[in-house]
């Protein structure tokens, strides 16, 4: 499975909120340059993320956006199935009417085990995990792996 920019992003705003969010709410504008991306592709994924309740938004000259949770309770397996949805690898695995030999197909459950396996690795990584690593290792959250 490829990640869609969605959940890439998504997942690289939260940390991003995590890093810089500590000296107050971070601006979708600086966001933007930090992560490369557009104010207005980050309006659409931050949407989202308030909706779910991972952030929460003040608006005004002192305003911008914040985690609204904890990092140690955020998962990346969370925020990629919010953007990306349950997908697993293949259709076959997600849905069982999807295909007529659903009941014999001995690939099936590969494709099942593959995309288990793919969500617990990133379920068990929280932005907690990620702040620690990037500060450990000095990293910008650029993510060009430049040192700070």
């Amino acid at each position: 499975m490829r990640l869609s920019t969605r959940s890439r992003y998504g997942a690289r705003m939260v940390l991003d909120m995590a890093l810089y969010g500590n000296a107050g709410l971070v601006r979708l504008s600086d966001l933007a340059v930090r992560l490369d991306v557009s104010v207005k592709y980050l309006e659409k994924l931050v949407r989202e993320l308030q909706k779910a309740g991972y952030v929460y938004s003040k608006r005004g000259p002192t305003g911008g956006h914040g985690l609204a949770r904890d990092v140690a309770e955020i998962s990346v397996g969370e925020v990629v199935r919010l953007l990306e949805g349950d997908h697993a690898l293949t259709m076959c695995a997600q849905e069982d009417q999807i295909c007529k030999h659903v009941d014999d197909c001995i690939m099936r459950k590969v494709w099942t085990d593959a995309s288990e396996a793919m969500f617990a690795a990133l379920d068990a990584v929280t932005f907690a995990d990620l702040v620690r690593e990037a500060k450990d290792k000095h990293f910008s959250c650029d993510f060009s792996l430049k040192k700070l």
